[in-house]
């Protein structure tokens, strides 16, 4: 037991450290980025890192700061990845609450709608979505929202499941409690702590379906930085330049790790003292 707390224990400091890292990278960026990121400078195009003390992490093809790029993208990823999470885990809440409390056509309704929606990949329902909304964040954020959804409404409703036979649940139904008032009250405490973690993951598959969006010429558009965008303009120029490439693929690494260890060392941890909880 004291190997698995320590081995949880750095799991969430070094996930709470990457996320902090890439937030604190946000937050500056609203108050101080080194250059215009999409201002163009061709005298120094293609700067290495280390070449000119002005441009630490170099320029691009265009002679455009690297460094002030990365920090303009950070507010991409966060922004798409924690809205169209919130949106669709907040619907899905909602219609996996629905389907769980209710039986009958109305659940199975709504549940064959998510079977539907899981039996996409997600980045080719993105994909989709993206052509039929738009190009550019609103498109991502939607269309990335809408496969988050059925995530969260099968955990809800297989929970409610799980759940309904227990003591407490069929006290506050002899009580004659609404539905409503059940599953505010008694279900969601209960559910809380797979939903914080299966929100935190959800936010680094955001992050991912965003940057292939934006590889793909499906997410955000240039001039507008993004770190997709930024690999896939890296491409032509990989074998001469490949520090172009570096630079956002390392933010994306982070950014990502930081989100998926989050969510595992929260879940660990919130188990570890229900199991306490129990015990005691």
């Amino acid at each position: 037991m004291i190997k698995k707390s320590g081995r949880l224990n750095i799991s969430l400091m070094l996930g709470i450290v990457l996320v902090s890292l890439v937030v604190l990278v946000c937050v500056v960026s609203f108050f101080y980025m080194p250059y215009d990121p999409n201002a163009m400078a061709t005298e120094f195009k293609f700067l290495k890192q280390g070449e000119n003390p002005n441009y630490l992490l170099g320029t691009d093809y265009f002679g455009r700061d690297i460094l002030s790029r990365i920090m303009q993208g950070s507010r991409t990823v966060l922004l798409v990845g924690v809205v169209s999470t919130s949106v669709g885990a907040v619907i899905g809440i909602v219609l996996g609450g629905i389907a769980g409390m209710n039986k009958g056509v109305v659940s199975s309704f709504i549940m064959r709608c998510m079977d539907g929606l899981m039996a996409f990949p997600g980045i080719l329902l993105a994909m989709m979505m993206v052509t039929v909304i738009g190009r550019g964040e609103k498109g991502a954020i939607i269309s990335i929202a809408i496969f988050i959804v059925p995530v969260f409404a099968r955990l809800v409703y297989s929970m409610i499941r799980d759940l309904e036979s227990m003591l407490f649940v069929k006290a506050a139904k002899s009580y004659g409690i609404t539905k409503k008032r059940l599953f505010i009250k008694h279900y969601l405490p209960m559910m809380a702590t797979r939903l914080i973690t299966q929100f935190s993951s959800s936010i680094a598959h955001a992050i991912m379906t965003e940057t292939s969006l934006s590889f793909l010429g499906l997410g955000i558009q240039a001039p507008n930085a993004s770190w997709g965008l930024m690999l896939n303009e890296s491409r032509k120029y990989f074998i001469s330049y490949p520090y172009l490439a570096i630079a956002p693929g390392i933010a994306i690494v982070i950014t990502v790790l930081g989100f998926n260890l989050l969510g595992d060392g929260l879940n660990d941890l919130l188990e570890t003292r229900k199991g306490g909880r129990r015990n005691g």
